[in-house]
């Protein structure tokens, strides 16, 4: 059984050393915040609004094509207009696998990606009598992904859906970190 898991992680691995990038170095990190919009109902017609942090290690594959890691933590915030004191927020970190693809190989570098893994919600809630933190525990969520890169700016919009009325719109800016073209 070890040798039968074995095998496909040589095969990638050997893909992987031969199709390296030729023109743009092969590791680089993104480092993003952004304005989260949460798409759920909760807060009956209250005010909606969220942060998000992104860090996200990736590997070029090709010039064309990279796989990484996103590790991103978001805060989204309920406030209930017919109930004043009522405010709700939803803190959710998530571990995704990705993929992305550059439409464009060099300058304005336009990219669609999508991703999937772990989230881990909480939640804390003050008002209608009940005040405190209540884990929502763990499970799958996913997302899809558009963005460019111009230079080392990276702009990116993505929808997570992250289940259990936890869903929200995401736009984010940032820079990367390495991944840069080579010099020739």
């Amino acid at each position: 059984m070890k040798k039968l898991l074995l095998l496909p992680l040589l095969f990638a691995f050997s893909l992987m050393a031969n199709a390296q990038s030729t023109d743009y170095h092969a590791f680089k990190v993104d480092l993003q915040v952004g304005y989260a919009i949460p798409s759920g109902s909760s807060g009956s017609g209250g005010t909606k609004a969220g942060a998000t942090v992104t860090i996200q290690p990736h590997y070029r594959v090709t010039d064309d094509f990279a796989l990484g890691l996103r590790f991103e933590a978001a805060a989204i915030g309920y406030v209930n207009k017919t109930v004043s004191t009522d405010t709700k927020v939803y803190l959710l970190t998530s571990y995704f696998f990705t993929a992305e693809y550059y439409l464009v190989h060099s300058g304005f570098r336009p990219f669609i990606g999508a991703g999937g893994g772990l989230v881990n919600q909480e939640s804390a809630q003050a008002g209608s009598g009940y005040n405190g933190l209540v884990s929502g525990g763990g499970r799958f969520g996913a997302f899809p992904e558009l963005g460019f890169e111009y230079g080392h700016l990276r702009v990116s919009a993505d929808y997570d859906a992250m289940g259990k009325g936890a869903d929200y719109f995401a736009f984010k800016i940032g820079a990367f970190f390495g991944g840069g073209t080579k010099k020739k």
